[in-house]
């Protein structure tokens, strides 16, 4: 049965095919049905998409994983989009858990791209009114967007399983190089534990640039938790932890909210000095990617805490502030 608000609103809801798991995941905690949606490939790669269901006048909240193949279900979210469009939606809200080429965000040399502002100037293209997103790489990516972003944080979820499983007096909480202290920073803010950093320099005594990995801060005998906003190979977390662990760590755990989980990640990270690796669904994780280590967490609730605020003309802004407040005064 479609949601509908006092000025005579209808929610309806959309996913491609890249991860119908979580969409259906989504789906249930609104209580409502995803629109029956046509979409297949031609012979030659091409996408058409059609929706079974008159949608105009709708609220529509149109989702998609950017997994891989990344670049085909990106394609595919536009054209859902597009679709949406023409057919007369009243607006459009693209929900997409992961944004894909946010690493992309800036330039780092000469006659490189900025491929983040360029997928948000697609969606714009496309028609999408509002973006409703989970821990973006960069919150500059917000600014891409000529519209509401609403970025929502995996934090609570992720803080509230590790804190299940180790006192959060005895963590230490670990980003894994310099570029991701204030995620780092966030859950010290929540868990109330310190902070370390793993710096990376070059070894003076060693040709050919080779790096020495050292930690800054108290992480003897603590459990360290280590942070991110993504794991994709597993390199650096796999490095990571091997030096907490020589610097004297009790055990290692590992958190992250994009588990991208690119060949050969399971296979280093099973391998590594590890306890616990902690994700979420924003992508699909296929059965050749898990290994006993790892938990994997829906972030269908929160998304759907999302999609019911901003139907209702509510506050997503308040998901987002309340976070910090998870663990005080516990």
């Amino acid at each position: 049965m479609t949601l509908t608000h006092n000025n005579n609103k209808k929610l309806m809801l959309f996913a491609g095919r890249s991860h119908p798991e979580l969409a259906q995941r989504v789906a249930n905690e609104l209580g409502e049905e995803l629109v029956p949606t046509t979409a297949y490939d031609f012979a030659n790669g091409e996408i058409f998409v059609r929706f079974e269901e008159s949608v105009r006048g709708a609220d529509a909240f149109v989702m998609q994983a950017h997994t891989e193949p990344i670049n085909k279900w990106i394609m595919e979210h536009l054209i859902m989009i597009d679709a949406l469009r023409r057919a007369s939606a009243k607006r459009i809200s693209v929900i997409m858990p992961f944004y894909g080429y946010a690493r992309q965000d800036k330039k780092h040399r000469g006659r490189e791209p900025i491929t983040a502002r360029l997928l948000a100037d697609l969606y714009q293209t496309a028609g999408a009114d509002r973006l409703i997103v989970v821990d973006l790489h960069t919150s500059q990516i917000q600014g891409f967007f000529d519209g509401p972003v609403d970025h929502l944080f995996a934090l609570n979820l992720l803080a509230s399983h590790v804190r299940s499983k180790a006192d959060p007096k005895k963590i230490t909480v670990v980003s894994p190089d310099a570029g991701r202290v204030r995620v780092a920073e966030r859950w010290t803010d929540v868990l109330g534990s310190p902070l370390a950093i793993i710096h990376k320099r070059r070894d003076p005594n060693v040709p050919n640039q080779v790096k020495m990995f050292e930690v800054v801060g108290d992480v003897k005998d603590r459990i360290c938790v280590v942070v991110d906003d993504m794991i994709d190979t597993g390199g650096t977390i796999a490095t990571a932890a091997e030096t907490l662990m020589e610097n004297g760590a009790a055990s290692v755990m590992v958190a992250a909210t994009h588990g991208i989980l690119s060949s050969p990640a399971a296979e280093r990270l099973a391998n590594a000095p590890i306890s616990d690796v902690i994700v979420t669904d924003t992508l699909p994780i296929i059965p050749e990617k898990r290994f006993d280590k790892l938990t994997v967490l829906s972030i269908a609730p929160l998304l759907a805490e999302a999609v019911r605020e901003v139907f209702s003309e509510g506050s997503v802004t308040r998901l987002v502030e309340d976070q910090p407040m998870l663990f005080k005064n516990h």
